[in-house]
Parts: structure tokens; sequence; C-alpha cells
């Protein structure tokens, strides 16, 4: 049985850490991170809150995988009420931390309250303490990490902190762990700024205790096998997720110039193969894959940026190998900005992992500043003295740097594109939903993403639903609002199992079922783990719906809704919105309006 059936509660309003058991009852219900943190903090605050006052809770939670012998097990997610959006923030990440903090003993950690003074928070194994973070308030992630790995004195420590982004509410900063991981999206580090909490340290020795590990030992050989051979995974082994820049581009869907057009030029100049290739100076961007922990996959891209690139030609601090790109970071700062700089956005990369920013948000928010600026609304006096034209290198590496720091015209960035362009009085040109930045997915190309990006609990999200198969296939709308849904209990499953969404190119229900069922107490068959996941998106659902998000926040931007589709497999087409929600809503068994029937509910046994 791999939960810890221990939580670590921290008040930081009175300065008190202590221990309480799990509520077993609810972890038999909701499994554990995405769906037990989302139970905990429902009942832990009033929706209603201010997401950045010292009422909204913080809660970091792994699942009954997490950190066991399953691939990609390194798994944690962030429960809070994101400033982004006003909606729940569930941010996953991968790394090390979550296993740590599984192997310190614990399934939770739920973070109250708000410290007077910068604080950081200290755990090895039962031994929890709250320590003045001071010194290291004001410097960036990495600085901070290095700082605490000093204090600590134990390599083994692992970190999660936020940067000066956080610590000054841009909108989408992260809590980035292990340097370059991070559960990036929906300002989860603004939420951890807002309560003075600089970072969590954990070093855990406790371990897992199982009581049957040989017949789990077994089902974990069985499940890896069948992943090992996929060719799924030797893709993504070999190309990471940057290969599906090549595919967008070919369907017609890669957003560019902040989704006014679906195809980029440049596309070659910064793909996949573009990281392998030596430039001019003799220089290659990609160092090597990497895996985060458990993980059999290794989708991660280490790189290095080419020293004589501007970016950093005299700066001989990001000489190093950091944290690579990938497609969503790729796209962010590269089509739809209309930069093909391959060393610009790595560097804009590094930006987002050394300050705490959400690069897709940071990306979508600087191109509909560059079309705001395109079009006169704003000019480079308001800038910076920066040219903020489609394409600009330049823009990208200063603007990602200016925002991490809060500076300039970066404290305008931070604010996230809904609030920029409302601002300047042009709140058409976010592309978002309820609040949160487009993903690298137009919405006229695919249908089904479009749908799942209007009702995504957390705002605009590829993560949270699964209809690329259905899309790639059929530019339609038939069958795609119950694709939608199916996946988005999936989705929510797997989040809350504590694995990578990426074993799902492989395994389906059936070897979640052999793992839980192997791992937890109780039988785990196919309906009880559809029912988990279809439970989760419904209690998500109501927080928001207390939160006073309405049926009219499951929409998109009328550029998404009226523009017809410039070019590309689905050339001519619009999100189909008013055809795709009714049916969606009745997939669901929720009313008209959006709201879970009380039939639903009882079904759900969430009445």
């Amino acid at each position: 049985m791999s939960w810890q059936r221990q939580i670590l509660r921290v008040d930081l309003s009175l300065g008190t850490v202590a221990k309480e058991p799990l509520n077993m009852e609810w972890a038999e219900k909701y499994l554990g991170s995405r769906g037990l943190g989302s139970k905990y903090l429902l009942e832990e605050m009033d929706p209603a809150a201010d997401a950045m006052g010292p009422e909204n809770v913080l809660i970091f939670a792994t699942g009954p995988l997490t950190g066991t012998m399953a691939s990609t097990s390194g798994r944690y997610t962030v429960v809070t009420k994101g400033p982004l959006t006003n909606a729940i923030a569930c941010s996953n990440s991968g790394g090390k931390f979550g296993a740590e903090l599984k192997y310190a003993g614990y399934d939770l950690l739920i973070i109250k309250g708000k410290s007077e003074k910068p604080l950081y928070l200290s755990i090895t194994d039962d031994k929890a303490e709250l320590l003045c973070a001071a010194d290291i308030w004001g410097k960036t992630v990495w600085e901070a990490d290095e700082w605490i790995r000093k204090k600590e004195q134990d390599p083994q420590v692992k970190i999660a902190g936020i940067g000066v982004s956080g610590e000054q509410g841009v909108k989408y900063a992260c809590v980035v762990n292990d340097l370059h991981r991070a559960a990036g999206r929906s300002g989860v580090g603004a939420v951890m700024g807002s309560k003075n909490l600089k970072a969590i340290s954990v070093r855990g020795t406790v371990g897992l205790k199982d009581s049957n590990p040989g017949e789990f030992m077994n089902v974990v050989k069985e499940v890896n096998e069948e992943l090992h051979g996929s060719g799924n995974r030797r893709g993504l082994m070999r190309y990471g997720t940057l290969a599906m820049m090549d595919s967008m581009q070919e369907f017609g869907g890669l957003p560019t110039d902040n989704f006014q057009k679906v195809s980029f030029d440049g596309v070659e100049k910064i793909n996949h193969h573009a990281v392998t290739i030596k430039n001019r100076n003799g220089h290659t961007n990609l160092v090597t894959n990497a895996a985060c922990f458990g993980c059999t996959i290794a989708c991660g891209r280490i790189a290095k940026i080419d020293p004589k690139h501007f970016s950093v030609k005299d700066r001989p601090e990001y000489w190093i190998a950091s944290g690579g790109l990938e497609y969503e970071t790729a796209f962010a700062f590269g089509p739809v900005l209309g930069v093909d700089d391959l060393d610009a956005l790595t560097f804009a990369g590094f930006m987002m992992n050394e300050h705490g920013m959400d690069p897709i948000s940071f990306g979508v928010t600087l191109a509909a500043a560059m079309e705001l600026y395109e079009k006169g609304v704003i000019t480079k006096e308001q800038t910076d003295g920066i040219d903020l034209s489609f394409g600009s290198a330049e823009a990208l590496v200063v603007m990602s740097e200016k925002t991490g720091k809060h500076e300039g015209f970066g404290k305008d960035l931070g604010l996230g594109a809904k609030r920029l362009c409302e601002k300047y009085r042009h709140p058409e040109l976010a592309m978002v939903a309820k609040g949160q930045e487009f993903a690298g997915y137009d919405a006229r190309a695919m249908q089904g993403m479009g749908l799942g990006y209007a009702t995504s609990n957390r705002g605009a999200c590829h993560l949270r639903h699964d209809t690329f198969e259905q899309d790639f296939a059929d530019s339609g709308t038939v069958g795609k609002a119950k694709a939608c849904s199916t996946s988005q209990d999936f989705v929510a499953m797997v989040d809350s199992a504590g694995l990578c969404l990426f074993t799902t190119g492989t395994w389906g229900y059936d070897q979640f079922v052999k793992m839980i069922n192997a791992d937890c107490d109780g039988d785990w068959d196919e309906e009880r783990l559809r029912k988990t996941g279809e439970r989760v998106w419904n209690i998500e659902k109501l927080f928001n719906l207390r939160s006073g998000l309405t049926r009219a926040d499951d929409s998109l931007p009328p550029r998404m809704l009226n523009d017809p589709l410039p070019s590309g497999f689905s050339k001519g087409g619009v999100a189909e919105l008013d055809v795709l929600i009714p049916q969606y809503y009745k997939s669901r068994g929720w009313d008209e309006g959006g709201v879970p029937t009380p039939e639903k509910l009882a079904e759900l046994g969430l009445s």
C-alpha cells in the first residue's frame, strides 16, 4: 500500500507545523495527487476567497504510485485557487521532488495563512520547520536553490521554490523544482509568493511500505515491458515533444503571430532536427535527453546556448547545460511570436526556469503585446525602447528577463494576456480561456482541442483531455464532445494516481487497474477508476462554480469563434462551440447551464 497515510500541515500565520492522519475515506474516493488535493482544497477554503489572500490554501500532493517502481512515478501536483483564472489550479510537475516528499512520509503538504516575513520550509522525515528566508528573498530560483543546499549540507535534498516573479505576483509564476522541472500553469508560484514562502526543501529516508511487494513488482515489470517496446516511448526518447512542431505545421494548426496564422516559415530553424545540427560556429544546441524520477521514457531535453549568441555573449553564467526546448516552450517562444532564432528560444527557456514562470503563458502574452504594438496601440516609449514587432528575437530575450525580474514593460507582461489586453482596451486579442493562455494548437483546426480549452477547469490546457487522434482524423464535430469528456476523466485518474500522461500513449485502463490493485487497498476495476476520474472532474467543477464561474466562462476568444482559419487541413473553419458545448454538457449529465445535476452528484457521491 503506497499511501503514506500522513499529511504535513503548515500554518504560516501561526508559524506552526504539524502532522495528521490522511483521510482514508477520501483517499479511496479520490485516489491521490490531483483528486485528493482538490477534495481537501474544497473542504479547507471558501472558493470565493481571493486567490492572492491568506485565505487561499496551497497544497502539494502526491499519488499512491508516486515514488514506486512504476515508470514515471516522480509526479506531484500543486493544487490551489489560481490567480490567473480565479479557478481551481492543479499544476503537475515531474523531476524528483514529488518522490522525495513521499519518501519523507507524506501524501500531502497543506499550507495555510501568510507569514509576516520570508520563510522556507525544511523537511527531513519527521522533522519539519519553518526557517528564515530573508537572505534569498529577491533571489532567483537557481540562487535560492544553491543557498539552501549549502545551508542544509545534504547533497540529496530536493527543492521546490519560486523566483522574483512569484514574490511579485506575476499571474503565471510557477513553482520550479530540481532547477528545470515545474508546476508550471495557472500561477501557483504567485500564490506561494503571496504567502511569503520562498521554497520547500525535502529529504526523505522513510521510504515506502508495501504489503505485497512481490505482486506489485511483477505487475510493474509486465506493464513496463509494454511501455518499453512501444513506438510512442521510442519517439519521445529520441525526439522529445519537439517533433510535434512539424506535425502541427503540416496539419495547419501551428499558432503563428498570436494565432493570426497557422503555419510558420521558420519551422526548420527551431524543430527537433535543428537542435541536433551544428551552427556556423560549430555549436550544437541539444546536449542530451533526460528523465524524471523513475522514468523509462526520458523525453526531457538538456541544451546549451551558443556562447557567441547575443543573448549570452558577455554572460558566461549562462554558458551552461540546462533545461532545453520542448514543444510547448518552442511554440510559445517561436511561431506564436514569429521568432526563428533557436538560441533566443533556449535563452527564454532558461529565463523561465531561473525566474519561475510558465513559458506558455509568457509567450502568448508577449504575442498579444506584439499584436498590440503592430496595431499601434502600444509604442516603443511604453516598451522600454524595444521593438515588439513579430519576429524580434531581441524582444523575446529582453522581455523574458524583464518579466522574470518584474521590471519595466515586464510588469505589464506579468499580468497575463487577458489583463494586458484589457488594460490596453483590446480584450479580443488575448488568446485565453478562463484567463489562461492557449497551448500550441489552434482551436479552429482541432475541434476537440477547442472544446477542451473551453471546458478545462483550470483554463485553456492541452493536458486536461486527449482528442488528438480524433482531431487529426476528422475536422468535424461528430463524437468530439464525448471523446473530450471521457478523456478528461481518464487524464484526471492518471494525474491522481501520480504518474505521467506520456505513459498513456501505451497504457490504458487495463494497466492502471493492475498497478493500482497491486499497490492500494481494496478492489479497483476499470469502472471504479472511471468513476474516480469523473468524480475528480466534477469536484473541480463544483469549486469553480462556487468561485463564481458560469456557463459564460466555457468559451473561446472571438478570433476562434468568428475568424475563418486561413490555411491548412481545416481551412475556412471556426471553433464550433455552439454545437459542441450542449453535447458536452449532456454527455456529462450536467444541465444546460453547465451545472452538475443533483442526479449526477448523487451518482458520484458528491451530494
